[in-house]
């Protein structure tokens, strides 16, 4: 299967899997930014895509910079709905104290994973079916 991706500038590289078979397609940066400590900053990729319905695309974080550097997004994992045809941005941040990171022009910053979604429609009720777990939530299945 294909995706349609339009390179909006010179700038731009076509998103593509680091390894065969990896389930992400690394974005890359369409332009240089410094980001400093707690800081973050939206970097453009230069390239819009065209999912056709019942596909979304999820913008991940790249675990090799949250572990280097402490970069990670915002907004994880940024939500690309079929309909949006405009520019691919990622929002980084720079979750170390000290120090400021430097994003260079065709670096790789985000991973791009598309999958199928339901597109349900929310019904009011006035009860929920029963289950086993119930309403318990954070922390219900131990530490």
């Amino acid at each position: 299967m294909r995706v349609a991706v339009k390179l909006l500038s010179e700038r731009a590289r076509l998103p593509r899997r680091a390894n065969p078979g990896d389930a992400g397609l690394d974005l890359y940066a369409a332009e240089s930014a410094l980001i400093g400590p707690g800081e973050r900053t939206s970097i453009g990729t230069a390239i819009a895509i065209e999912l056709p319905n019942g596909l979304t695309g999820l913008i991940t974080p790249r675990s090799g910079l949250a572990l280097r550097h402490g970069i990670s997004m915002v907004n994880a994992p940024g939500l690309i709905d079929p309909g949006y045809r405009g520019e691919l941005r990622v929002l980084l941040l720079n979750t170390d104290r000290d120090h400021a990171f430097t994003v260079n022009l065709g670096d790789r910053i985000a991973q791009l994973l598309i999958t199928p979604f339901a597109a349900l429609d929310p019904l009011e009720v006035d009860q929920l079916g029963a289950t086993a777990r119930g309403a318990d939530g954070f922390g219900s299945s131990g530490t």
